[in-house]
């Protein structure tokens, strides 16, 4: 009977997508992957160092897995394990703990995976995490969209960001290496391909490259419907990349663009590498070009410093600026950051407020950008079926959208007329 692995992924679609490389490489030495929450020989847990709620998240499900099956074999790599090594180690239960640039070597580390008697740990230094991992997943609806990493790394700095620390410099998939495994990945099937990673704007610059380059190339790929960025940073944005992003029929009409703040006075504070009026002006560019166009924003409030004056300039700022939703965090020290010991502490009571605050415009933004649809036709790749005989897909434009279905609709595109919205899906239903 082969043996059984089950892993578990904690923090951004990067992770998953190299979750799903490594779970690759154990069904090549011939075990069985099982659900997280079944019984496992194996439990490989992929972890994040983003915020203070993925560590803790990390603890409470080692001691889950230990639950299920505890002579079990638990290993924990990814950027929690790189930043803090010897904590996880402490953790009852942990064998193999393993850093950035041991992650992918796992069966080599682990051996038999016979527990030992104590843990064993595997860290580099971060600078020399060099090498790029090839990596690519499938969303949850198992074959609709994959995401597939083109960069890895980051040079930027940001005075709040553990993630230069956990996984080291920015580098790039070499363009000829991203081009056959999209191949590979439209050969299996998927609709559309989600281009990751932590910086994907700097795509392609120590090679000499760029990523608009590397869009005109995957432009010409056939067998996938849609190409999406995932995130990129509003100074790597240029008018230049946008504009063949909105003139091509097969990238998406959707941006995520972090902002972080709307204050120049916090974006200073953070060592962001623009300032609102340049953020503005990107965001007026898009919308000008096409309405219809989706744009998210990434805020972090309660950053040190920030005053009531300072958080109300972001709400301003915010309110104005046609984005379609936002992603709203809570500033939390990390850490071996600068912002770890900046003056001006922003009472945790208060950061709760300010984020609910936040979240609620989130909540108008996106319920207005979705009403401009009403009694509109979108073309929806659906991802899967939910109960009471709903579909649930995404236009290009990330609208969510569900519709009635006697048959499952999963990884097919439909032409939906808008009849309803609210603030997180429009209701429609199927062109006759």
């Amino acid at each position: 009977m082969n043996k059984k692995v089950a892993l578990h992924t904690l923090g951004c679609k990067l992770n998953y997508a190299e979750t799903s490389t490594i779970g690759r490489q154990f069904v090549d030495c011939g075990f069985e992957i099982v659900d997280f929450t079944q019984p496992s020989d194996v439990y490989v847990l992929n972890t994040c160092s983003v915020t203070e709620r993925a560590e803790r998240e990390c603890r409470q499900i080692i001691r889950r897995a230990l639950r299920q099956s505890p002579d079990a074999y638990i290993i924990v790599v990814g950027c929690y394990a790189q930043l803090r090594a010897e904590e996880i180690a402490a953790i009852e239960g942990v064998d193999l703990v393993l850093g950035t640039k041991e992650k992918f070597n796992i069966l080599e580390h682990a051996g038999r995976f016979e527990k030992p008697a104590t843990p064993q740990v595997f860290v580099s230094c971060i600078d020399e995490a060099l090498m790029f991992a090839p990596s690519y997943s499938a969303d949850a609806g198992g074959r609709t969209r994959a995401f597939l990493k083109i960069q890895d790394g980051c040079d930027f700095h940001c005075a709040f960001c553990t993630i230069p620390l956990a996984r080291g410099t920015s580098r790039s998939q070499p363009a000829d290496a991203v081009i056959r495994q999209a191949q590979l990945i439209a050969e299996e099937g998927f609709k559309e391909i989600v281009l990751t990673g932590v910086n994907v704007g700097d795509y392609g610059r120590k090679e000499k490259g760029s990523l608009l380059e590397l869009l005109k190339l995957l432009g010409n790929l056939g067998g996938v419907d849609r190409i999406r960025i995932s995130s990129i940073e509003p100074n790597l944005l240029s008018r230049e990349l946008a504009d063949f992003i909105l003139e091509s029929e097969r990238f998406c009409n959707h941006f995520h663009i972090p902002l972080q703040s709307g204050s120049d006075r916090v974006l200073n504070g953070m060592r962001r590498r623009y300032r609102t009026d340049h953020y503005r002006s990107i965001v007026d560019y898009i919308k000008r070009k096409d309405p219809d166009a989706g744009i998210g924003a990434d805020v972090i409030v309660g950053f040190p410093g920030e005053s009531q004056q300072m958080f109300e300039e972001t709400c301003s700022f915010l309110g104005e600026l046609p984005v379609s939703y936002l992603h709203v965090f809570t500033f939390s020290e990390r850490e071996g950051t600068p912002a770890e010991n900046y003056p001006g502490s922003v009472e945790p009571r208060e950061r709760a407020r300010r984020s609910e605050i936040l979240r609620m415009l989130g909540r108008k933004k996106r319920h207005d950008f979705y009403a401009r649809f009403h009694g509109r036709t979108l073309p929806v790749l659906f991802e899967g079926q939910l109960r009471a005989g709903m579909a649930s897909g995404l236009a290009r434009n990330y609208v969510r959208v569900r519709a009635p279905s006697r048959a499952p609709l999963t990884n097919q595109v439909r032409n939906i007329v808008i009849r309803s919205a609210d603030d997180d899906v429009c209701i429609g239903t199927e062109v006759q």
